[in-house]
């Protein structure tokens, strides 16, 4: 009894309060598991895109080095190798320095993620190489690549430099005459 000498009154409704409660329960059992979801993906993005800057961080660097691994190469393409057999062992001692600083720096290049990209098919893919010029391409189908004027290079899974190619003409009977003028 109460202190003004009534019953109390009988919860009009326990049922409709307890299927209002386990509705509630179970929206905030719903929103926990969304905000765990959305936690482990939040944690998930951090990992991958902390990856990602350590994998790509060397980016601007490595094209920097690239243009230093590009004069090693045409230093070494000015020196023929009958003049190179023909040189002084001083000559000789300077040349064979040039190709194992070269060496040593596209190793450097590749331990960090820096790859070249292989042209070696002949096929041209505007994804990774860069046609500077259509040339006559003798016996080689039209559209595929004819010369590597530049090396291109990747890092990771991304392009850092396209490879500067000449590609064979297309419609060219091999006949040396430009078809297009």
């Amino acid at each position: 009894m109460s202190d003004d000498g009534m019953k109390p009154a009988a919860d009009p409704a326990p049922e409709s309060e307890a299927d209002g409660l386990r509705t509630e329960l179970a929206d905030m059992r719903d929103r926990m598991l969304r905000a765990l979801a959305e936690t482990e993906n939040t944690r998930r993005r951090a990992e991958r895109e902390k990856q990602d800057a350590s994998q790509y961080a060397v980016t601007r660097f490595a094209r920097d080095m690239l243009q230093i691994a590009d004069n090693f190469a045409r230093a070494l393409a000015a020196a023929p190798q009958a003049l190179r057999d023909a040189a002084d062992p001083q000559l000789k001692a300077v040349l064979d320095g040039v190709e194992a600083t070269e060496r040593q720096l596209l190793a450097a290049l590749e331990r960090h993620g820096v790859k070249p990209i292989d042209t070696a098919d002949g096929r041209f893919d505007p994804n990774l190489h860069q046609a500077i010029a259509e040339v006559p391409g003798g016996d080689k189908p039209a559209g595929s690549i004819v010369d590597v004027v530049q090396a291109g290079y990747t890092i990771g899974d991304r392009l850092l430099r396209p490879a500067m190619v000449t590609v064979a003409k297309r419609g060219e009977a091999g006949n040396g005459v430009d078809t297009k003028a």
